[in-house]
C-alpha cells in the first residue's frame, strides 16, 4: 500500500496491531500452558481475552474509518514471539520458568503500548476521537496488564532467586 496520507500512515499502524494481536493469541496460550505459577497461568488466560476483544475494537476502528480490517506481518511481534517461544524450549522449571516468561510478556506489552499510543495520537490529530477513543481503551487494558505483571513478577523473581 501506498502511503499518500496521514490517514494512510494510520491504517498501516492499525494493519500492524491487528497483526501483532492474532499473532499473541496464538502465543498466549503457549505462554499460559507453559507457567508454573497459577497467578502467571490466569494472567496470561485473561490477558488472551483481553486480547480477542482488542482485535475486535481495531475491527470496529477499521470500520469508523471506512476501511476493510486487514493484516500487514508485524515482524517485531514475530520476533517477540520468537524470543517467547525460546523460553518455552529452554530448559527451566518452576518460578525461574515464570520470570522468563513474564519478562517475555512485558516485553510485548510496552510493544503494544508503544503502538497504541502512537495510532491514538495520529487518530486523534485526524480528528477520528472515536478511534482515538477505542485506541485508548486498548492503551489503558495494555498498561494494565503490564502493571499486573509487574507487580507478580516481584513475587516470582523473588523465589526465583531462591529467597
Amino acid at each position: 500500500m501506498a502511503m499518500r496520507s496521514f490517514e494512510d500512515l494510520l491504517v498501516h499502524e492499525l494493519e500492524d496491531l491487528y497483526d501483532a494481536e492474532h499473532q499473541l493469541t496464538q502465543a498466549l496460550p503457549k505462554m499460559a500452558q507453559a507457567a508454573t505459577s497459577t497467578q502467571v497461568r490466569k494472567a496470561f488466560e485473561q490477558h488472551l481475552k483481553e486480547t480477542e476483544q482488542q482485535i475486535k475494537r481495531l475491527e470496529q476502528v477499521f470500520d469508523a474509518m471506512g476501511h476493510k480490517a486487514a493484516r500487514k506481518p508485524c515482524k517485531a511481534m514475530q520476533g517477540l514471539v520468537a524470543e517467547a517461544n525460546e523460553v518455552l524450549q529452554e530448559e527451566m522449571e518452576g518460578t525461574l520458568r515464570d520470570a522468563a516468561l513474564i519478562a517475555a510478556a512485558q516485553r510485548v506489552e510496552h510493544y503494544e503500548m508503544a503502538g497504541y499510543g502512537t495510532a491514538r495520537t495520529y487518530a486523534h490529530l485526524l480528528g477520528n476521537h472515536d478511534a482515538a477513543q477505542f485506541l485508548q481503551q486498548t492503551l489503558e487494558e495494555e498498561e494494565l496488564t503490564d502493571k499486573k505483571l509487574s507487580q507478580i513478577a516481584t513475587k516470582i523473581n523473588e523465589h526465583a532467586m531462591g529467597g
